[in-house]
C-alpha cells in the first residue's frame, strides 16, 4: 500500500528528480535552519532525510527575514551528474538562487544569485541547445519566464510573461517538462487553501505560447470531502516502467467539519494518467502511515545530530553544545516569541503525539515548547525558585495566540523536571469536541530520585495553532528551547501515531 502522505508533517512544495541512484525530494523550508531537506527514496515509498541544502546561514540569509517570509517552493533537478536547486529566498532574504551539488546529502555551493528573477517558485529546466530557463510567479503578472547563464546568474534577456493562468485565482508555482513534442507547463492556482488547484498547458517551445488543458484543473480537492484538502503545487516524476507520478502539497483537516489541520501542509503522491496528450491525476489517497518512537538520550555526550533537528532563522549549533551531563541550550535573553529564540525543534510528524522532555534548569530557564509562529506556539517553561516562598521549580505553562496570552503556573520539587505535550485528534462524528482542534495536554512531574505524580497544567483546544489560524505556511515544530543561562537537556522522546 501507498504511504500517504508521503512526508508527514511540514513539508510543502515539494520538488522531485529521478536519478539512476533512485528519487530526491526537496520541500519548503521558510524561515528554519538548516534549511530545504533534502529526502531519498529508491521506491517512492520509503524516504529517508539525507541532508539540507541550506547548512549556513549566508547561503539564504533569513536573520532578519519575517515570518511567513524565507526559503519558498523550490525546483529540484538533475543534469548530467549534477543537482540543481533554485529557490527564491522572499521577504528580504537573498532572492532567487541556484544551488549545485554533485551528492544531493551535501555539501551544497554558496549559491549564484539570480537578479533577473523579481518572483516566487521559480522552476529551472533546459532546452536541447542546454540553454537554462527559469520559469516563475509574479503577482499580479502571473507566470513569467527568462533565459539565465546559470554560472554567472546573468539574464539572457528581459523576463517576459509566459502564462496569465487558467483563469482561476494566482498562478504560481510553475514547472516546465519536455515530453515527447510538446513542452508542458504544470501550475499552482486558486491560492493555498482550500481552493488550490493542479492546472496545465502546453506549447511546442519552451517559450510557449501555451494552450490550457481541456479538462483545467486536473486535479484539485475544492468542494470534495476529501481527507487531504489543499491540494496543489505538483511536480511530476517519470518512472522506471513509463508511467508519471505526482507528488503535491496537501493538508489534512482533523473533526467533523475537516476545518482545521494540524501538521500543516504535508507532501502527498499519486499517479499520472496520459489521455489525448493530456494529464490526468486522481485525488492522492491518504494510507500506509506507520506510527513512530524515537529516543534521544544526551546524557552521554551526544548532540543534536540526527538531521531532523533544525532551529529559527539559525542553526542549532549556535546556541547548543553535547556535555557528559546532557545538552546544553544557552540562552541569550530570546524567548518563544522572538524572531530567534534558541530552540531546538523537529516537525510533529503525527496527528496523535507524545512529546517529553527531562531538563535541569538549575541555571537557567527553558522548557518545551510547539511552535507556529512568534504569535502562535504553546509550551511549558522551567525556572529554578529563588525566593524563600518557593524552594522547588516555577512552572509556568504558556498559550500565545495572536491577541490571546495566558498562562498557568505549578511548583514542583527541586532537581530535573519532565515536561510533556501530549495532543490527540478529535473524534470525526457528532459527540463532543468532534467541531474544534485537537486536544493538547501540557503536563510536568519531577524527575528526580523518587519522582511525583503528572499534574496537568492546561488542557488546550488545537484548531488554535494549526495552518488555518496560525499566519505562518509551515506547520507545528515541537522542542525543547533555553531563554536564559544554561538549560540541560538530558533525555527527549517522541512517539506519534494517526
Amino acid at each position: 500500500m501507498q504511504t500517504n502522505p508521503i512526508l508527514s508533517g511540514f513539508n510543502p512544495d515539494p520538488s522531485i528528480v529521478s536519478t539512476p541512484n533512485g528519487y530526491y525530494l526537496a520541500t519548503s523550508s521558510f524561515e528554519y535552519l538548516p534549511g530545504l531537506p533534502i529526502y531519498h527514496s529508491k521506491d517512492l515509498k520509503d524516504w529517508e532525510l539525507v541532508g539540507h541544502v541550506a547548512t549556513r546561514e549566508e547561503q539564504v540569509r533569513l536573520a532578519n527575514v519575517p515570518t511567513p517570509g524565507g526559503v519558498w517552493a523550490p525546483t529540484l533537478r538533475y543534469r548530467d551528474g549534477v543537482f540543481y536547486l533554485i529557490v527564491s529566498i522572499f521577504l528580504g532574504g537573498r532572492g532567487c538562487v541556484v544551488f549545485t551539488a554533485t551528492d544531493p546529502a551535501g555539501p551544497w555551493s554558496d549559491g549564484t544569485a539570480i537578479g533577473a528573477v523579481d518572483g516566487i517558485d521559480p522552476d529551472l529546466a533546459w532546452d536541447e541547445n542546454g540553454t537554462a530557463y527559469v520559469t516563475f510567479a509574479r503577482h499580479p503578472d502571473a507566470i513569467q519566464q527568462v533565459r539565465v547563464d546559470l554560472a554567472t546568474g546573468e539574464a539572457l534577456e528581459q523576463p517576459r510573461a509566459l502564462w496569465s493562468g487558467s483563469g482561476l485565482y494566482a498562478p504560481e508555482g510553475p514547472h516546465l517538462y519536455h515530453r515527447g513534442d510538446w513542452w508542458y507547463l504544470v501550475a499552482a492556482e486558486g491560492g493555498t487553501d482550500r481552493g488550490h488547484a493542479v492546472t496545465v498547458a502546453r506549447s511546442r517551445r519552451p517559450d510557449g505560447p501555451f494552450e490550457p488543458a481541456p479538462h483545467n484543473p486536473v486535479l484539485t480537492a475544492a468542494g470534495t470531502g476529501s481527507p487531504v484538502q489543499n491540494t496543489g503545487h505538483a511536480d511530476l516524476v517519470e518512472l522506471p516502467d513509463g508511467g508519471t507520478a505526482m507528488v503535491l502539497l496537501g493538508v489534512r483537516p482533523v473533526g467533523l467539519t475537516q476545518a482545521f489541520s494540524p501538521l500543516g501542509r504535508e507532501a502527498f503522491l499519486t499517479g499520472v494518467e496520459w489521455k489525448d496528450g493530456w494529464p490526468h491525476a486522481q485525488l492522492p489517497v491518504v494510507g500506509g502511515t506507520r506510527p513512530e518512537q524515537a529516543e534521544y538520550d544526551f546524557t552521554h555526550g551526544a548532540g543534536p545530530d540526527h538531521p531532523a533537528w533544525i532551529g529559527v532563522r539559525r542553526m542549532p549549533a549556535e546556541f547548543t553544545a553535547p556535555t557528559s551531563k546532557g545538552l546544553l541550550i544557552a540562552g541569550d535573553g530570546s524567548t518563544m516569541g522572538s524572531p530567534r529564540p534558541c530552540f531546538l525543534a523537529q516537525r510533529q510528524r503525527h496527528l496523535g503525539m507524545e512529546f517529553r522532555a527531562v531538563l535541569s534548569v538549575a541555571t537557567g530557564s527553558g522548557g518545551v515548547a510547539v511552535r507556529n509562529a512568534e504569535d502562535n506556539w504553546f509550551g511549558i517553561e522551567a525556572s529554578q525558585g529563588q525566593s524563600k516562598d518557593c524552594d522547588g521549580v516555577r512552572i509556568t505553562a504558556r498559550a500565545v495566540v495572536a491577541g490571546f496570552d495566558r498562562t498557568w503556573e505549578a511548583t514542583v520539587p527541586s532537581g530535573d523536571v519532565e515536561l510533556a505535550i501530549v495532543a490527540s485528534p478529535p473524534p470525526s462524528d457528532f459527540s463532543a469536541g468532534a467541531v474544534g482542534g485537537d486536544r493538547i495536554r501540557l503536563t510536568v512531574r519531577a524527575a528526580g530520585p523518587g519522582g511525583s505524580p503528572e499534574v496537568l497544567l492546561a488542557e488546550l483546544d488545537g484548531r488554535h495553532w494549526t495552518f488555518e489560524t496560525a499566519k505562518a505556511f509551515t506547520g507545528r515544530a515541537f522542542g525543547v528551547y533555553a531563554v536564559d543561562g544554561e538549560v540541560l537537556v538530558r533525555r527527549v522522546s517522541y512517539r506519534g501515531e494517526d
